[in-house]
């Protein structure tokens, strides 16, 4: 009876064995490499689209900034809030140095 369980492997078996393994080992490797990828690439577009509502509150502050310091607007807070005017040809004086 122990003579059936004696039997040698085939010749080339224990190099079948290890190409094998390799060929999972690499599989899986794979696999990693393809979840960790896809991983990447998500972080990247959330930080893509972090980038991008950056950009649009930029431009909306500049576009705010644009119109509180319109010369326009200016000119009617000075003479409306502080009561300035613009000072006639007998009121201006040169000064030299």
């Amino acid at each position: 009876m122990n003579a059936v369980f004696a039997k040698p492997l085939p010749k080339g078996s224990l190099l079948m064995l290890v190409l094998f393994l390799c060929v999972l080992g690499t599989a899986l490797a794979v696999s990693y490499c393809a979840h960790w990828n896809r991983q990447l690439l998500n972080g990247l577009y959330a930080e893509m689209s972090i980038r991008d509502r950056a950009q649009a509150e930029w431009g909306r502050l500049i576009l705010e900034q644009s119109t509180w310091t319109a010369p326009n607007r200016i000119e009617t807070l000075a003479r409306e809030q502080l009561k300035m005017r613009l000072p006639d040809a007998a009121e201006v004086r040169m000064v030299a140095r």
